[in-house]
């Protein structure tokens, strides 16, 4: 939902997120303000902010939805995201997972500076005119596998999770 429906959520005394959120965000009535209670469980104004530009970005999504017990770490659940999420959080360096893979401690990450020795012993150092030295990686319990490329279920699911 926007966040304007958002909004009128918590003033309604709903609780609510983004999708990838450990914590949630909620209307005081007594401050008349949005109260951010993060994923380590501090409570923050939203008029306090430390990250303005962070904070407006989020108010700024059309993604958002009612934190509950099944969809909040804070609140007792899980918070899982798209795959349009877990690629943006791939480049900010995260390891991330679907919720759904079999294989235990399975899960992809951003590979860069990525070489490897030619049949004639010299290595060489990948670079690609659109996407530069970088790939995914996906590590599994059979090893780690370059390049990886998702299913259209991987690509279409919403069960996406951070990976420890």
């Amino acid at each position: 939902m926007k966040f304007d429906k958002a909004l009128e959520a918590m003033k309604n005394g709903k609780k609510v997120k983004l999708p990838s959120w450990g914590g949630y965000w909620y209307w005081d009535e007594e401050q008349q303000t949005i109260m951010m209670h993060t994923k380590e469980g501090n409570e923050l104004d939203i008029r306090e902010t430390q990250r303005v530009e962070y904070t407006l970005g989020n108010v700024c999504s059309d993604e958002w939805i009612v934190a509950d017990e099944e969809n909040t770490p804070v609140l007792g659940g899980v918070a899982t995201f798209n795959f349009g999420e877990a690629i943006k959080y791939l480049k900010r360096g995260f390891k991330v997972k679907r919720r759904g893979w079999n294989g235990k401690n399975q899960f992809i990450e951003l590979a860069t500076a990525i070489s490897y020795v030619s049949p004639a012993g010299k290595v060489v150092n990948c670079e690609h005119e659109a996407i530069g030295n970088m790939a995914i990686a996906f590590n599994g319990t059979s090893g780690v596998q370059m390049g990886w490329l998702a299913s259209q279920a991987d690509m279409l699911a919403e069960d996406w999770i951070f990976a420890d």
